[in-house]
């Protein structure tokens, strides 16, 4: 995985845990906008990149060179790609584990403790019919 630019250890590391690949990733510059004069205004040094796969977008200009913005950039994108796939992963892990517990039925104390309190309710209930 060669990256267009150098990046921490870490993140190369997360990049290569989840395969993402440089080539799905595209990359655009844009002038700067907002306070920080006309340099910033002027200049090229926004930077947005967005995994296609995905469809994660990232827009980055917290710098006023683009070298840092495309770096930091970057760095972001790969911890919210590997954000992205956690969460789904850990939805997957609920639903199995909710199908696991819904076959496996209640534990036997539980079911007893339920039988008891169904039997006291019709007690009560008895007590409370018509005699005749």
């Amino acid at each position: 995985m060669n990256f267009p630019i150098e990046l921490p250890g870490h993140i190369l590391q997360l990049a290569a845990n989840r395969k993402i690949d440089p080539a799905h990733i595209s990359e655009q510059h844009t002038h700067g906008h907002g306070p920080g004069g006309m340099k910033k205004n002027k200049t090229v040094n926004c930077v947005e990149l967005t995994h296609n796969p995905t469809g994660i977008t990232v827009r980055y200009q917290h710098n006023r060179g683009l070298d840092q913005n495309r770096k930091e950039a970057y760095a972001l994108l790969i911890t919210k790609i590997e954000e992205f796939y956690k969460g789904f992963e850990d939805e997957l892990n609920k639903m199995q584990h909710k199908e696991e517990a819904s076959r496996r039925g209640r534990p036997r104390k539980v079911k007893e403790k339920m039988l008891e309190e169904k039997r006291g309710r019709s007690e009560i209930k008895k007590l409370r019919r018509k005699m005749l």
